[in-house]
């Protein structure tokens, strides 16, 4: 059995050790952590998985991040561009056997290395075995629909910062074609395509095209997420209004769509 309790408190030891605790970043990353982690456990629940990959995926969830805190702490920022966060977490947690603190059994250890490794791609690498391959999809999963909730919640500023500074400038922003035209094709939107500040919000949403689990589906539906996250805004240009009027019934139809699936 995985002590889940303990990987938790080495976690909380873990992040404790760093300077910057009071920055918002590092504490909603903290947070993040431990709503995937959850997320994590209800969908190998539903899953109907035995216990053991239930405490996996939980343990992935706590996991799978823990090169952020690095990243902020070296970067003063999050880029996916610039840092490759699940790389790093990988490095942090094997490379000095820090995961023997988390977990004193080494036969998961590929899972999990695999798993954090694949949880931020654009898509997962090929040739997985079964095992690696299911938790790769549950932590990608999990992670999404977390995700969903950080951008619902924040703050315009913090949704994307850098990026955003006033309500105005995603109101007033335009949609690129080519990310348009990739979510009209039902598919997530490549990192470096994106280029307006719209750009970068809707790609969260398209992340819907790449869940893996009916259930997963379901409990978006569940959460009203793709609604919430158009509707938080008044899209002020004409064009843009009636995409984004397209992309949110192209969305929904995708989740009903796969909730319907055998």
């Amino acid at each position: 059995m995985i002590d889940i309790l303990r990987a938790k408190n080495v976690f909380n030891d873990f992040i404790n050790n760093y300077e910057n605790k009071e920055h918002i970043n590092f504490k909603l990353k903290v947070i993040h952590t431990y709503h995937v982690a959850e997320n994590a456990k209800i969908i190998a629940q539903k899953l109907n998985l035995k216990q053991e990959d239930i405490e996996l995926a939980e343990l992935i969830g706590i996991l799978h991040d823990i090169g952020r805190f690095e990243e902020l702490k070296l970067t003063g920022e999050y880029n996916s561009l610039k840092f490759d966060h699940a790389e790093y977490a990988v490095k942090i947690l094997f490379d000095g056997n820090l995961i023997r603190k988390f977990i004193d059994d080494s036969r998961y250890d590929n899972i999990i290395r695999t798993a954090i490794q694949n949880h931020n791609k654009l898509r997962i690498q090929e040739g997985l075995d079964k095992k690696a391959l299911l938790h790769s999809k549950i932590i990608r999963d999990a992670d999404k629909l977390d995700v969903y909730r950080v951008k619902k919640e924040a703050d315009v500023k913090a949704l994307l910062p850098l990026r955003v500074t006033k309500l105005e400038d995603l109101e007033y922003s335009l949609i690129s074609d080519k990310v348009y035209e990739t979510i009209l094709q039902e598919k997530c939107v490549i990192n470096s395509d994106r280029v307006t500040p719209l750009d970068f919000s809707v790609n969260i949403i398209a992340f819907t095209f790449d869940l893996n689990f009916k259930v997963t589906f379901q409990m978006l539906k569940e959460k009203n997420y793709i609604n919430d996250l158009i509707d938080r805004f008044e899209y002020k240009n004409e064009e843009t209004n009636t995409r984004m009027k397209k992309i949110k019934n192209v969305v929904n139809d995708f989740i009903d769509k796969k909730i319907k699936e055998v």
